[in-house]
């Protein structure tokens, strides 16, 4: 009967101990100055847009306000480019932050220019 009970503990021991094999550990971290690219380039195509559709509402008359924003938004928009490329060549990082950093201020910076050629025509 002993014997039975010591068997079953071991059965269920050796069931739910954990699996080493199946588990990576890793130095890597999220990198501060990628983390800011990120917020930056949230920060830019929210202004972005949030200025279009304000003008878009208002018939088209962009306010002078509505280029300020505009204007901060490419300054946030290059300085997290720059921030997101840096942090992209740093070691021993989690890439996230800064590949969403770079594709974030790149759609800003596009969405700038686009707005300038048709702002030209």
């Amino acid at each position: 009967m002993k014997d039975r009970k010591t068997k079953l503990k071991l059965k269920l021991k050796r069931k739910f101990e954990p699996v080493m094999d199946k588990y990576m550990f890793t130095d890597n971290r999220h990198p501060e100055r990628g983390i800011m690219s990120t917020i930056l380039g949230v920060i830019s195509v929210a202004a972005l847009g949030t200025s279009v559709f304000l003008t878009f509402k208002a018939g088209g008359e962009a306010s002078v306000k509505y280029a300020a924003a505009a204007f901060v938004a490419a300054i946030f928009s290059v300085s997290g480019l720059i921030l997101g490329i840096k942090s992209r060549f740093e070691r021993d990082i989690f890439k996230l932050f800064p590949n969403l950093g770079i594709a974030l201020n790149l759609l800003a910076i596009i969405f700038i220019v686009f707005i300038l050629i048709l702002g030209l025509r």
